[in-house]
């Protein structure tokens, strides 16, 4: 394939993934939501294309033609849709990355090298605080100890299998799991939506989805979401697996992502006690189940 096809193929792509965007941002929003009355009944959920056009300023068909992938546009009609259907600034950007306005890059990872050392004992001296390195496609590339005595060590997977999501969606190896995980994956997965869904031919990317929907096939519709948003801070419950000691104690853990600034293509996933009980149990843990590294 030339350089010239393969650019057209990408560019089809994008306005194909950006049309898919914007529906599903519609579908997502009610007439009561931009100052519409209800219109009697709809036969899909959300709003019509033609109160889009008109909320926008532009012209049915175009707009018609803009969702099919078939029209390439203008930053202002991109911004005037993208404000029609009030989008937050985190599907915004994305709208304008699709369409070509942001720059457009597969999601990066550590340099040739791997994870610098530096990075590596920042989470090995977070003592008894889970935490996990990952790339923008949230595959692991380490874990720290504490992380290990609770969700087993991803080293143990198949390399295909090392994401959190994937983790998350088949439930970790470890002796812990969660009690409602549901939040925690939806959240994340909108993360990975953001750094890997503005580049629908990137083959990991698609791998990664693949095999959500083979562990959650009830799931689908979660994974055909085209929603993307930074990941916020996340509680969650977990229990210790039948017949493990302990698996009376519920620990509640805050999920948080952090990027060092000096290792681009990297994130750090930190798992923080979210009260007094929880860092006591993880205490308890490091003293009756010591793992090295």
């Amino acid at each position: 394939m030339s350089e010239t096809h393969r650019i057209i193929g990408m560019e089809g792509s994008l306005r194909r993934e950006l049309g898919a965007h914007l529906r599903a941002s519609r579908e997502r929003i009610g007439p009561q939501d931009v100052g519409l009355s209800g219109g009697g009944r709809r036969r899909a959920p959300g709003l019509r294309r033609e109160e889009v056009a008109a909320l926008a300023g532009v012209s049915v068909a175009w707009y018609t033609w803009l969702e099919q992938g078939r029209v390439a546009t203008s930053r202002q009609v991109v911004d005037a849709v993208c404000r029609a259907l009030r989008m937050e600034p985190d599907a915004h950007r994305h709208a304008l990355a699709l369409a070509g306005f942001l720059p457009v890059a597969p999601p990066a990872g550590p340099g040739p090298d791997g994870v610098g050392p530096e990075t590596l004992r920042l989470i090995h001296g977070w003592g008894t605080a889970p935490a996990l390195i990952l790339d923008e496609r949230l595959d692991i590339l380490a874990a720290n100890a504490a992380h290990r005595r609770l969700w087993g060590d991803p080293e143990d997977l198949p390399e295909e299998r090392r994401n959190l999501l994937l983790q998350l969606a088949s439930g970790p190896p470890g002796d812990y799991r969660l009690v409602d995980g549901e939040p925690l994956l939806r959240g994340l997965y909108e993360q990975f939506r953001t750094a890997a869904g503005h580049v629908p031919d990137d083959p990991r990317a698609s791998d990664i989805t693949r095999l959500l929907h083979r562990a959650r096939p009830d799931a689908a519709d979660r994974w055909q979401c085209r929603t993307v948003a930074n990941f916020p801070p996340t509680t969650v419950e977990a229990r210790a697996s039948d017949g493990v000691p302990g698996g009376t104690d519920v620990l509640r853990l805050t999920f948080s992502l952090l990027r060092p600034v000096a290792e681009a293509g990297v994130l750090l996933l930190v798992q923080t006690p979210a009260d007094p009980a929880a860092q006591e149990l993880l205490d308890r843990l490091a003293r009756d189940r010591p793992i090295l590294g």
